[in-house]
């Protein structure tokens, strides 16, 4: 199931490079590789920070078919899709959502403490999407008012407590994956922001 789980996080990654990407005037091939760098640069990143070798993707070539397969596709499809950018804010929740709790699961399965595999887990869901703005000149969410990198920290939380306390039970990823959703998904639905006494130039 977690390997199902990782495809299908992966293909949501690429789905919201392609859909980034969109408005940019950029040929089908410098869309699916946008699509493909932003679907495996978080995990990436994680397993070259925690020594894993070789790189998930290399190890199991599926992943970047996947993500190729998913780029493609929605390369020929998302000009049909109105409200794009609304998409590219909910497809991205659920990509970041089944990151974060996956690497989060990833990580203590290497031996890791919790503290670091929650890191971890943040890390390799908000990684992807800011290679992904970056790339297309876009503001990355995680700058944004908005809670984005909180629900992600929030979530690999509930993740390694449900570890310790229910060990055994089999549906604890998917709790965590839906705090996740959920708390993102509300923030974009609702504008939820922090309060102004907890972000940076308040006063100003």
């Amino acid at each position: 199931m977690i390997h199902y789980l990782g495809l299908i996080g992966i293909a949501a990654f690429s789905i919201s490079g392609v859909i980034a990407a969109g408005k940019k005037h950029m040929d089908i091939f410098s869309i699916v590789l946008l699509g493909v760098v932003t679907a495996l640069g978080g995990g990436t990143l994680r397993d070259i920070i925690i020594d894993v070798s070789p790189v998930f993707w290399i190890a199991d070539l599926s992943y970047l078919w996947v993500s190729i397969l998913a780029a493609v596709i929605s390369f020929f499809l998302i000009r049909y899709v109105s409200h794009v950018l609304r998409l590219l804010l909910y497809v991205d929740a659920f990509g970041l959502a089944l990151f974060t709790v996956l690497a989060t699961e990833k990580t203590i399965s290497l031996g890791i403490s919790s503290p670091v595999a929650v890191l971890m887990g943040v890390i390799t869901g908000i990684a992807g999407g800011m290679i992904r703005d970056v790339l297309t000149g876009r503001m990355p969410l995680l700058l944004g008012k908005e809670f984005y990198a909180t629900p992600a920290l929030l979530g690999a939380i509930v993740f390694t407590m449900l570890g310790e306390f229910f060990p055994l039970h089999d549906f604890n990823r998917l709790y965590a994956i839906a705090v996740i959703f959920m708390l993102r998904a509300a923030a974009i639905q609702w504008g939820l922001y922090y309060p102004r006494w907890l972000t940076y130039g308040s006063s100003d």
